[in-house]
């Protein structure tokens, strides 16, 4: 194509640019992306850190008692072991997104790794008994701090690693895997330790049970994690990833009000569901239901939540449908969230009870690598780990305000029958009509005020077209004495 000069276009010279660059080209070979099968590698890698972390945090809650009797601390300071998490998490999750948009995903996880696996060992370590040995606590609460380090840098890469390995209609079902590593952890969490701690001296065998796994998941991505992205992208979007630098991409999602809306309102949802998840054994207890009947529900609020995660994760993969899959399941969370209200201040309703969790798990996990995606869509150009790292960050501080908030306005009972918390039941009446108040407040924000568009793919269809242009163009102007004689038959069906 001859521009109105008579000279071939910049276009044209940009192609042939390309094309010479030798073999590896990608318009050479007709191909601009390329797929990895070492990518399910690291997203394997990344799921056994995220399910070992989580498994980390949650040692002690299921074995509250006998681990107090075992460190000859009080259940406040056990408390204390898995609240860490939660205290560490809010200060760090600035450093950790700048480290995976900056310093990229390898570091970030073979960091993640070994601060993983050193706490776990150094937890071990400061269970040994010995009779001179009287410092156990604070080794095993340094250990936990060290694994609330490696959190962070674990639970905000799902998002990155998406972006970066799997092309966009493997994403949503990327993310969903590496994201559902995490309650997983939590169930496996409350199943093995009270299996393998039925008595106070059983806790180092517990914690050298959950060491193991973490020095060989240290191996598997120190070695095994070669590279932060592979060698040719899988998206038009993974050439771009990190184009805003860590400053300016803050700057500009402070300016978004699509992503600022879902930043408050998915964050409050978050702290709705630590809430649950939190002070779920201190409200059905009131009430008569057992330690074990709480435990169960917990159960299916996690297995049912990751059902509903995979089913969702592989429908927004085929369907692109972000925004109207988190509204639609924001709404069903909302109105679980009211019948949970209801449904735990009566006695003898477990089948009710146990259905509501259920629900609850089935449309509330799913939402959440699902609304990852979705502000990565509305925040484009914005590196991965800055977008939904915040999102996170928000879920934590809106967590700890909730926490206080609910336990706050708890009054003590003077008379109560049925419960089998012991001696200081409290009411639970006003607080959970106030946490299914908030849910439903931020659900209507969210379905009201929430609309954008999707940056990413639209900026992936765009790239797609300038380069089948780019293509069509240079198979067009090549002269016929420098193209095969198969390539001048078979062009226009090559490229159609």
């Amino acid at each position: 194509m001859m521009d109105n000069n008579g000279e071939v276009s910049n276009d044209i010279r940009t192609v042939y640019a390309a094309v010479s660059r030798g073999p590896n080209s990608d318009l050479k070979n007709g191909q601009l992306f390329k797929l990895y099968k070492r990518r399910w590698f690291v997203l394997l890698v990344l799921c056994l850190l995220n399910c070992s972390n989580a498994t980390i945090w949650l040692t002690f809650a299921p074995v509250a008692n006998q681990s107090a009797q075992y460190l000859k601390v009080t259940l406040d300071e056990i408390n204390w072991l898995s609240l860490v998490y939660m205290v560490v998490a809010i200060p760090l999750s600035f450093a950790t997104t700048w480290m995976l948009d900056t310093l990229g995903l390898r570091i970030t996880l073979i960091l993640g790794a070994w601060l993983n696996m050193l706490g776990a060992v150094l937890r071990f370590l400061g269970t040994l008994p010995g009779e001179s040995f009287k410092i156990q606590y604070p080794i095993v609460m340094l250990g936990q701090t060290l694994g609330a380090l490696a959190q962070p840098l674990i639970v905000f890469a799902p998002t990155k690693l998406a972006a970066l390995w799997f092309p966009d209609h493997q994403r949503a079902t990327a993310n969903m895997i590496a994201s559902m590593a995490n309650p997983l952890g939590i169930l496996l969490a409350n199943i093995i330790s009270p299996v393998m701690a039925e008595t106070s001296a059983q806790i180092p065998k517990l914690l050298l049970a959950y060491a193991i796994p973490t020095c060989i998941i240290c191996v598997l991505a120190t070695v095994g994690i070669r590279s932060s992205s592979p060698p040719t992208p899988p998206s038009a979007s993974a050439e771009t990833s990190n184009s805003e630098p860590f400053i300016q991409g803050i700057k500009l999602l402070l300016r978004n009000r699509a992503y600022l809306i879902l930043l408050l309102c998915f964050g409050s949802g978050i702290a709705v569901f630590t809430c649950f998840s939190t002070l779920l054994d201190q409200i059905l207890c009131v009430k008569g239901y057992t330690n074990d009947f709480a435990g169960l529900c917990g159960a299916l609020f996690i297995v049912f939540g990751i059902i509903g995660a995979g089913i969702l994760g592989l429908y927004v993969d085929k369907t692109k449908k972000f925004m109207e899959a988190t509204k639609i399941n924001m709404s069903f969370c909302a109105v679980a969230c009211i019948a949970f209200s209801v449904v735990s201040l009566m006695p003898q309703q477990k089948v009710a009870v146990a259905a509501v969790c259920s629900f609850f798990g089935f449309f509330g996990f799913s939402i959440y690598p699902v609304a990852m995606e979705l502000s990565v869509e509305c925040s484009y150009p914005v590196g991965e780990a800055t977008s939904a790292g915040l999102v996170f960050v928000s879920g934590q501080v809106q967590s700890v305000v909730y926490i206080v908030l609910l336990q706050a306005l708890t009054t003590r009972l003077a008379d109560s029958p049925l419960s089998t918390c012991g001696e200081a039941a409290l009411s639970w009446k006003v607080p959970m009509m106030v946490m299914a108040g908030l849910c439903t407040l931020f659900t209507c924000c969210f379905l009201i005020f929430f609309n954008t568009r999707y940056r990413r793919l639209e900026a992936e269809e765009q790239a797609t077209y300038r380069t089948r242009e780019s293509q069509h163009l240079y198979r067009n102007e090549r002269p016929p004495w420098r193209r095969g004689a198969a390539e001048n038959a078979e062009e226009t069906c090559h490229y159609e």
